[in-house]
């Protein structure tokens, strides 16, 4: 098969390597990619948000699957460009992509299939979002109702962040994507992310994780767009995993083939657990960063198997097998992450890290520049390592972690530490 992996982070240098694993691809593209991704596979500029132009792309390349993996050609609907042409894709339509695009949708579809989540209101107005909230207090939490890069929630502990948060989203903080506001309870417990394939009709659980959004070590600092993550999830038993299965993603899946818009893709279910009773806290309609590099370690070739029978609707056929093992990822970010940070310093060190179904290090924010690799974004590295327990893969992960020489990086020192504390 000729693959076309669009995106060029850590999330997609994770599903190449998985893809590479397999003696199915024959040949794989990314698009952009970085220096990391151009190190396996072929590398193409290419705006994978204009669907004309990725579906001639992929026609001109004999391209047999796309894979999409960020959000916004999804919501951008290049989906459904790849497949009026005929072109097989991994990634749900622009209609159904809704349930990461917008979190009101989501809400009404959470109403109409009586899924469990957070008690909400919506806004388009700041003063009465700003009078809500003074009348519901806080804790509460502020969401900018459409995409904005994994940043547009707070998470308000006091009435003032609860109401900076609004003043941010209306002022356009977020662009477009905070012209209307849903406004949440704060949920208690536990969060977790459970992994579906989704084929249209089947719904095959993938895998769990949890990762880690605060910037710094013990939970503390801005929200990011993930620090580190490990899988399994513990929180997330069996029996959490079939509460899920049976009340939250059945009915939505449901809900949305009765509105003519079925799911096909991956669909990232974030739950808040207490008590061992899930409820949801929002979708996302592609795999999540970091959390795919801890999959895509743990899963190894078979991510390909599954991936193309989501996309040619033979879920049902498929099993995953899955090795008694734990994963963990560890983010180096650029200092002052997720705020102003500098771009082209040098990280040194790579060449010598060990690559292996056990350890690798995948690239998020690289450019290659004359045989040197600089960093090019805020999330710059996903060091990723398996072991046969979530300790064994911590010590792996931050070896290599300590093996890179990159002054103007920085990581958490405590992923993982829910479990391995307890």
């Amino acid at each position: 098969m000729n693959i076309l992996i669009l995106g060029g982070g850590g999330r997609e240098h994770a599903l190449a390597w998985a893809t590479m694993q397999n003696p199915k691809c024959d040949k794989l593209i990314v698009a952009p990619g970085n220096a990391g991704i151009a190190a396996i596979a072929e590398c193409a500029s290419l705006d994978v948000l204009d669907g004309a132009a990725v579906t001639e792309f992929a026609t001109d390349n004999a391209i047999d699957l796309v894979i999409v993996g960020p959000e916004a050609p999804l919501a951008a609907g290049v989906a459904d460009d790849l497949r009026s042409a005929g072109v097989l894709v991994f990634g749900p339509s622009k209609a159904a992509a809704m349930l990461e695009a917008s979190k009101a949708f989501t809400k009404e579809i959470c109403d109409a299939a009586h899924a469990p989540t957070a008690g909400y209101a919506r806004f388009t107005e700041a003063a009465l979002a700003r009078a809500y909230v003074e009348a519901q207090g806080a804790p509460i939490v502020i969401k900018a109702d459409g995409l904005a890069a994994g940043k547009g929630v707070t998470v308000a502990m006091d009435l003032a962040t609860a109401l900076a948060a609004i003043d941010d989203m209306f002022s356009g903080e977020f662009g477009a994507a905070g012209a209307e506001v849903v406004i949440e309870e704060f949920m208690e417990g536990e969060e977790a992310s459970f992994f579906v394939l989704c084929d249209g009709t089947t719904a095959l659980p993938i895998g769990t994780a949890q990762d880690h959004k605060r910037a710094f070590d013990g939970d503390e600092g801005p929200n990011t767009g993930g620090m580190g993550a490990y899988s399994p999830a513990p929180i997330l038993s069996d029996e959490v995993a079939q509460k899920t299965m049976d009340r939250i993603v059945h009915p939505t899946l449901d809900e949305m083939a009765a509105r003519g818009t079925p799911f096909q893709g991956v669909l990232y279910v974030g739950l808040m657990i207490q008590d061992g009773e899930p409820r949801l806290v929002e979708y996302n309609v592609r795999f999540g960063d970091p959390e795919c590099q801890v999959l895509m370690l743990r899963l190894g070739a078979q991510a390909l198997d599954l991936i193309h029978a989501a996309a040619e609707g033979r879920l049902g056929e498929m099993r995953v097998n899955w090795a008694d093992d734990h994963a963990m990822t560890v983010v180096m970010a650029a200092e002052g992450y997720p705020g102003s940070y500098a771009k082209g310093t040098e990280i040194r060190g790579l060449d010598a890290l060990a690559e292996t179904s056990f350890e690798m290090c995948f690239h998020a924010g690289t450019v290659e520049d004359q045989g040197r690799i600089l960093a090019n974004g805020g999330r710059v590295l996903n060091c990723t390592a398996r072991g046969a327990t979530l300790a064994e893969a911590r010590d792996r992960a931050y070896a290599m972690i300590d093996a890179i020489d990159w002054p103007e990086g920085f990581c958490r020192r405590d992923i993982g530490w829910r479990v391995l504390e307890g």
